[in-house]
């Protein structure tokens, strides 16, 4: 999958890793950009074409499908993080989480996926996908579920030659992880190993330690994981 001449649909463009894919997009010679999102007027990166967005809307999602039917490449990076818990967390926020991590990336792949034969999609997933913390239970659950997505999407799509990628991060230095005060990963390194990723045709990108990490981990009691990732965020 090359993305020099392709045409690319980025869910969530207007901030954060969604700008940055967008600004990559064009810097590696991709030849139309969608950058959609719920206020497209907050888009700000000339030579795209922007466009409405609500993932959690199955029809505006058809409407995009149908106003970006030459599009090969999907990005599916639009995410919300609450801070709910699952226990004590207000049960519509944590159905928030859901309807947009899973229900909203399915919908977008549901829609896009008829015109997706010999294209390629890309989930921006998340190392919290295996692993969860007290404060993010119901983005842990939604991320899970999403990473569960991608690997069955892949399964599915296969008869039809689509690539189908997870992209596994930590913390990148973005708005939404404005609070974070640990190691941060600048956007444009998590969403130039994404890229590499597609064009190398890979299913999953780990696209920095904290992941790479986490996913050596899974092999282990989950005594033993969660032990060792309060050493590493402590050290």
């Amino acid at each position: 999958m090359k993305i020099n001449g392709a045409h690319v649909l980025v869910t969530g463009a207007n901030r954060g890793l969604g700008r940055q894919f967008v600004l990559s997009l064009l810097d590696r010679g991709a030849g139309k950009v969608y950058a959609t999102a719920r206020r497209p007027d907050l888009i700000d990166v000339p030579g795209v074409v922007p466009l409405h967005l609500d993932i959690t809307d199955p029809a505006s999602v058809a409407a995009a499908a149908a106003a970006a039917s030459d599009v090969k490449i999907v990005i599916n990076n639009a995410g919300i993080s609450t801070g709910a818990n699952l226990v004590t967390g207000d049960l519509d926020t944590i159905r928030r989480e859901m309807d947009t991590h899973f229900y909203g990336t399915l919908n977008v792949i549901r829609a896009f996926a008829p015109q997706l034969a010999d294209g390629a999609i890309l989930n921006a997933l998340s190392a919290l996908s295996w692993l969860a913390f007290d404060g993010a239970g119901a983005y842990h659950a939604a991320k899970a579920a999403e990473w569960a997505l991608t690997n069955s999407v892949r399964l599915e799509l296969a008869g039809q030659r689509t690539l189908v990628t997870g992209l596994h991060l930590g913390a990148a230095d973005t708005d939404m992880m404005a609070w974070y005060n640990g190691d941060k990963t600048a956007p444009e390194v998590i969403v130039a190993a994404a890229l590499d990723g597609i064009e190398a045709d890979r299913p999953e990108v780990l696209a920095d330690d904290w992941s790479r990490q986490v996913k050596a981990w899974l092999s282990e009691d989950p005594s033993v994981i969660y032990r060792e990732a309060a050493a590493a965020l402590t050290s």
